[in-house]
């Protein structure tokens, strides 16, 4: 028998315990603390969340009744920079609540009521994450100014000052933590326009552009739906609740939910008490059951709570766990749609009249569904276009920021088959579509059930009943990139918008983009994405010597080897997000392009035409 060696990695003693500083354990575990580093590409990607832990302290600062502007930078080199103007912290502490875990003044409600910020991690996990991080403090014509570098305290400086009271927070992002990364600035102007709507009368200033509301959540579903509405918002505000709503001819509901001033891309116990509380209060009204479903049917709405201690599911704050406060909203709601609908009846039978509309809709749908179910399962119980993966998100497994699974919807088999040869079966699913899709714009949704690539699709998906039921984390739309590739893509894109319009909104759906060219000699292999990278490509292999420089041009997804197409679709994979800023744009865009104005898309075309 052996005996182990003592210097051997399976001895587990005293010399193998660490103990790591607060800011240590942060680098070491960014995802716990920000969730996804990503590069800037993706809106819930780190760099956003670090901008946001700051910003969210200004805005604090608002919520208390102190600094009504916020001044923000973001340079071309990255340095981003977050001025406030309210009371600054204390300077004697400064380094402690910019750099100790669980150290800050949120934990005293004498001090911040309803604060974004409760954990005493945010601005830590900026410092933490930031190679250069600064903050310097104004307070009564003193003050205090820390730098830092990688987390470590690096200098201190006091004095006096002619600077007004508040804050100025200086920090740039790590780059071997978030490697290649920018900033987008339509993903930060959205950010800033929700801290807008959720706190009226505050100013912010960035790029040239204010970001300011008066009316709040009207505001926001004014911008949101100002086309599409039915009917003016119904809005509601007291000292810890606000909320919105109006009907629209759209499907499904759409919400905007925020808790203590920040967005819950998730929703949570406020959203569902939200909901339930509309449900209720029209009920009470009418003296009917109708069903959640007929009820909501084309809402938009948002909702704003102040929670004094919130529960968040993580330090990113996407949903919200308090289930004391559900009780409250939903009878808040309840009382005032109910009471508000006694005070305009001729509105009130408008949309009970919508209602009764949608339950008949609602109700021939379930007689095409069961026709198309009982047909589908004679045809055969697994989806014949699909080859699925073995890991899909559930409630005991959730995907995380390192395990997403994805389904890449292409065009023919020799596309589909070149993606299912190279994929990682345990998270990357394959629908093959059998042609082009057709253009669904303007039909009514029994017209999935009777073209069985719309329903298969839809069953591939699991988004029958509601987005909330989608089976992968990405929807990637894989398409060549000629005019029949882009134009398969914008039919995909009308299918999704026009149905399933919340699953672009919550960034489900993406592009894959794949290279047009491939530049190669006999010892290097450059894949191109454009024109401008084939010619720096041939540019630089050129200018190593004589030998020759082969240049090919893929016409499709079909003709890129497996072998080839692997690295495509692996963990350097290209992927363009699909983004709507306002959902007021999607009516117009897709009658725009979609409909049967033929005559003004031709005009349009020809006005628009670049000879090459």
């Amino acid at each position: 028998m052996s005996v182990p060696n003592s210097n051997s990695a399976s001895v587990y003693d005293e010399s193998k315990i660490k103990t790591l500083s607060s800011l240590e354990h942060i680098r070491l575990r960014p995802g716990m603390y920000i969730g996804r580093l990503g590069n800037g590409s993706h809106p819930d990607d780190g760099i956003y969340i670090l901008l946001k832990e700051v910003v969210d302290n200004a805005v604090d600062e608002f919520i208390m009744g102190v600094g009504k502007r916020v001044n923000v930078d973001i340079g071309a080199d990255g340095v981003v920079k977050v001025r406030d103007f309210g009371r600054g912290i204390p300077l004697g502490k400064l380094v402690e609540c910019v750099s100790v875990i669980n150290t800050g003044a949120k934990y005293n409600t004498e001090v911040f009521q309803f604060s974004v910020g409760l954990n005493g991690v945010g601005t830590k996990a900026v410092n933490a994450l930031s190679d250069r991080f600064e903050v310097t403090s104004f307070r009564d014509g003193k003050f205090a100014r820390a730098t830092f570098a990688h987390g470590e305290l690096v200098g201190e400086e006091q004095g006096d000052t002619n600077e007004k009271n508040g804050t100025l927070v200086s920090f740039h992002p790590d780059p071997n933590a978030f490697e290649g990364y920018y900033y987008m600035r339509e993903f930060v102007r959205k950010r800033f326009w929700r801290y807008a709507y959720l706190n009226a009368g505050l100013k912010i200033y960035y790029e040239g552009e204010c970001f300011h509301s008066v009316n709040g959540l009207l505001d926001l579903l004014d911008k949101e739906i100002a086309d599409t509405q039915l009917y003016a918002p119904i809005h509601a505000k007291d000292a810890t609740l606000e909320f919105a709503f109006s009907h629209t001819e759209g499907y499904g509901e759409s919400y905007f939910s925020f808790v203590n001033g920040t967005y819950t891309n998730e929703g949570g116990t406020h959203l569902s008490a939200f909901r339930e509380g509309i449900l209720k209060g029209i009920n009470d009204f009418s003296g009917k059951k109708f069903s959640g479903e007929d009820v909501r049917e084309g809402v938009v709405g948002a909702i704003a709570v102040k929670v004094k201690d919130p529960i968040f599911e993580s330090q990113t704050k996407n949903k919200l766990g308090n289930t004391e406060v559900r009780g409250d909203i939903v009878n808040k709601v309840k009382d005032f749609v109910c009471d508000f609908f006694y005070k305009n009846t001729e509105l009130a039978e408008i949309i009970i009249d919508k209602i009764q509309q949608s339950a008949k809709i609602r109700k021939e749908l379930q007689h095409v569904r069961k026709e198309a179910k009982a047909k589908a399962k004679k045809v055969a119980l697994k989806i014949p276009q699909l080859k699925d993966c073995k890991y899909h998100p559930s409630a005991e497994k959730p995907s995380g920021p390192d395990r997403q699974n994805m389904l890449f919807l292409t065009e023919g088999q020799s596309a589909s088959g070149s993606i299912v040869s190279s994929r990682d079966p345990m998270t990357q699913a394959v629908f093959s579509l059998k042609g082009k899709p057709m253009n669904v714009y303007g039909q009514p949704m029994t017209l999935l059930y009777k073209n069985d690539e719309m329903y298969n699709m839809m069953r591939a998906l699991d988004i029958e009943d509601s987005v909330d039921g989608l089976r992968y984390d990405k929807v990637i739309m894989a398409t060549d990139a000629d005019v029949d590739g882009l134009h398969i893509r914008n039919l995909l894109l009308t299918y999704f918008l026009h149905f399933f319009e919340a699953l672009v909104k919550r960034g489900h759906v993406y592009i894959l983009e794949t290279p047009i060219f491939r530049v190669r000699t006999k010892e290097e292999t450059i894949y191109c994405y454009s024109e401008k990278e084939r010619q720096a490509a041939e540019k630089k292999l050129g200018s190593k010597g004589k030998k020759a420089v082969e240049i090919t041009r893929f016409k499709g997804l079909g003709e890129i080897s497996p072998k080839e197409f692997k690295q495509f679709i692996g963990p350097d994979m290209r992927l363009q997000q699909v983004n709507i800023d306002t959902l007021s744009e999607v009516p117009r865009l897709l009658s725009f392009y979609m409909g049967k104005n033929t005559p003004e898309r031709k005009d349009y075309i020809m006005d628009h035409l670049v000879v090459v």
